[in-house]
């Protein structure tokens, strides 16, 4: 199960956020979602569990509750729907206009 935990605070690591839902069972994968410029958490990430139960009791014991001075919030994450199409920016080119040379 995947899980979307929100409310981090900045300065908590990966190896730190494993080793607390470790104590829920095995954590298959977790990544803390940073800002592409800074490289600074940007307060929220994801954790894989294999085994469902384990991942449902840590959601019902995290859920709401202070972490480093922070109220978390812990879900099981949703799939992004997809939308089937290209939904990214991008160069667009201009190609009405006249040229000079």
């Amino acid at each position: 199960m995947k899980i979307f935990i929100t409310g981090l605070p900045l300065e908590v690591g990966e190896d730190e956020l494993t080793a607390v839902f470790g104590d829920f069972g095995q954590v298959k994968s977790l990544r803390i979602i940073k800002d592409r410029e800074t490289g600074q958490s940007r307060g929220f990430g994801f954790v894989e569990m294999p085994n469902d139960e384990e991942a449902k009791e840590a959601i019902k014991r995290m859920n709401g509750g202070d972490y480093n001075g922070n109220r978390i919030k812990v879900a099981e994450a949703q799939e992004k729907p997809n939308t089937g199409g290209n939904a990214g920016g991008g160069f667009k080119r201009n190609n009405n206009r006249e040229r000079s040379f």
